[in-house]
């Protein structure tokens, strides 16, 4: 099994989250996107989108979009669960989950960002609308969390498919220097993960590409 990522890359660390919560061994392959590596025709083989992460499991096969690559994991290897049992809480869980990977992180990734310089604003123009995006996203998300109850994890005690979405987020957010004070549950869920070897040995900065 190969793992094709980028240390910064938050996709990616999702996926890496959930292959040391499973205990699953992956092999690292690093495309750097700010060198466009993702672009390169070996690569868009594998990954028409030209993006990153993509998961080349044993058989040859390769998994694109890591919501999918972790829903794949957690039907293969259903132990530890990344989701509840019962189909509700499942649904929301989930829907925590896409709030970030589907509304606010892709408005926020470098790719829109170089979009939105090639239309004229300036860098600090760009970075102004991603830390907005992440602001109103989280926003959001800690209003869906509060609404759960539960605890010290997004819904419950133990991580799942929510707080494998949440800490590689709010890495962004503060990246971006989104005031994250008035989010008290989304931090007590973040603290909880990071008391574990799956978020923090995962984290960019011990990436063997980290930069």
């Amino acid at each position: 099994m190969q793992l094709f990522g980028y240390f910064r890359s938050s996709a990616a660390w999702r996926v890496r989250i959930a292959l040391h919560l499973k205990g699953i061994a992956a092999e690292q392959q690093f495309r750097h996107l700010r060198r466009d590596e993702q672009r390169a025709p070996e690569f868009l083989a594998l990954n028409p989108q030209g993006l990153v992460p993509a998961l080349r499991l044993a058989d040859g096969a390769v998994l694109t979009q890591s919501l999918a690559i972790c829903e794949y994991l957690e039907e293969t290897h259903p132990a530890p669960p990344l989701l509840p049992a019962e189909a509700a809480p499942r649904a929301r869980v989930r829907a925590f989950a896409q709030a970030i990977a589907c509304e606010i992180h892709p408005v926020q990734n470098l790719r829109v960002l170089n979009r939105l310089k090639a239309l004229g604003l300036n860098q600090d123009q760009a970075n102004a609308w991603a830390h907005d995006t992440i602001a109103e996203g989280l926003a959001a998300c800690e209003a869906l969390a509060r609404a759960d109850g539960a605890g010290p994890f997004c819904f419950g005690d133990r991580p799942g498919l929510a707080d494998l979405c949440l800490v590689p987020q709010i890495y962004n957010a503060r990246r971006f220097g989104v005031e994250l004070n008035a989010m008290p549950r989304l931090l007590a869920a973040e603290a909880a993960c990071l008391t574990m070897p799956a978020f923090t040995e995962t984290a960019p900065e011990r990436q063997p590409d980290a930069e």
